[in-house]
Order: structure tokens, then C-alpha cells, then sequence
């Protein structure tokens, strides 16, 4: 449960975003905040995430402050090898505003370092250097593809041409195999977007999506 309720804000894009990770929407109070939430929704090492999450008590000077609420609280999965990364305390914010602001910031982040390292968390600022990448542009591509459900034919029909292949692809070679008219390459591009998003193939995504992307089945 967040700490603090998101106020309506004019000055920023206040919303909520739907996360199947979670089980629930989470509020959001700028775009940025919501880009991250897209990554780490789509991140398997990321077993939940958490906005508005604690209250880092702040003393400036011997004087008793106002509560800092940081944006977000990540919990990572335990990995193949037992280990799992610490959780992640952080606030998201562009640099020019960190920049611009250091000094007011400056007792706030301090205080939020300690308060993680006290629970054994990691303290961590997030900018749009970290989160508004080519990554980021797919992920928002594919998620417009991930619900709706195509037809379990077509889907297999990839798959199986994927499987026989026994390598990587480009969606333009992909796409002249499976299809002979126009007609049918209409069906097949959602439907190929749609085994992308939901991980049933795979794509290097640190690089922009096009018809020379290599597509492959993930390696069991």
C-alpha cells in the first residue's frame, strides 16, 4: 500500500498504470515515473514493484522535517543460483532537475540512503539516461499487442517454422515464408508482435524493431 496518496497535479501528468506483476494498478505522478513502471513490468528478474512505498523520516539542521516519500520500492526474484539482488529504494527524477535542485535534494537522498541501508536495500536515483532508451520504445510498441489473444493456429504456425529453422530469423524472411499474399501478412504481423511481447519469441530489444530484426525461440 502506498504511504501517500497521489495528488492531482497540473504542473505534471499524474495516472495509473496496470500491472499484471502486481495484481493492481499503481499511481504514477510523470510520465517518467510511469516509462520506468514499463520496464520493470516487463522485467522477469523483477518479482514486484511498489510506488509511494515508505516514509524516510528527515532531520535537517536538529529540525524535525516533513516525511520524505521516495517514488518506488523494487523486489527482485531469487535466481537459478539461490541469490537474489537486494531490493531497490529509489526516486525518479530528470537530471536536469537533479541538477538544478541538489542542494533541496541533497538532505532527502542522504536520508533515503541510510533508511535503505539500514534494511539492507539499495539506494538508487532513476533518469530518463536510464529508462528512455530504445528498450523502452519497443516495450511500449509490443505492450499494444500483448492482450489480445490471435488465433492458436497462426501462433503455432511460427512457432513450428521457428522450431525447424533452428536459429534466428528476420521478421521480413519470417514473414515471405509463412505468407504468400498481402492478405495474410496482415494476420501474421500482430501475430508475430504478439509471440515477441509475451516472450514466446525472442529479439534483441536494446535495438529499434524493424523488418531486419532477427527473431528466434528463447533457449530452454
Amino acid at each position: 500500500m502506498p504511504v501517500r496518496k497521489i495528488p492531482k497535479n497540473y504542473l505534471s501528468v499524474t495516472g495509473t498504470f496496470s500491472s499484471a506483476k502486481n495484481g493492481k494498478s499503481l499511481g504514477y505522478e510523470s510520465l517518467l515515473e510511469r516509462d520506468l513502471m514499463i520496464l520493470l513490468e516487463f522485467d522477469d528478474s523483477v518479482e514486484k514493484f511498489e510506488e509511494q512505498p515508505v516514509k524516510v523520516p528527515l532531520v535537517v539542521n536538529g529540525k524535525k522535517l516533513k516525511p520524505y516519500v521516495p517514488d518506488i520500492l523494487i523486489h527482485y526474484r531469487t535466481v537459478s543460483s539461490g541469490e537474489t539482488l537486494r531490493p531497490v529504494l529509489g526516486e525518479v527524477k530528470h537530471t536536469e532537475d537533479l541538477k538544478k535542485n541538489k542542494v533541496k535534494y541533497a538532505p532527502k537522498f542522504a536520508a533515503a540512503s541510510l533508511y535503505a541501508e539500514e534494511r539492507g536495500w539499495d539506494w538508487r536515483n532513476f533518469t530518463e539516461k536510464d529508462i528512455r532508451t530504445d528498450y523502452l520504445e519497443n516495450l511500449k510498441f509490443l505492450r499494444e499487442y500483448h492482450s489480445a489473444e490471435p488465433d492458436v493456429a497462426l501462433l503455432n504456425e511460427v512457432i513450428s517454422h521457428l522450431q525447424k529453422a533452428r536459429g534466428s530469423e528476420s521478421f521480413e524472411s519470417l514473414l515471405k515464408s509463412l505468407c504468400s499474399t498481402e492478405s495474410k501478412e496482415l494476420y501474421m504481423v500482430p501475430v508475430i508482435w504478439h509471440l515477441l511481447a509475451t516472450k514466446r519469441i525472442v529479439a534483441n530489444l536494446k535495438k529499434p524493431l524493424d523488418m531486419k530484426t532477427k527473431l528466434s525461440l528463447p533457449k530452454e
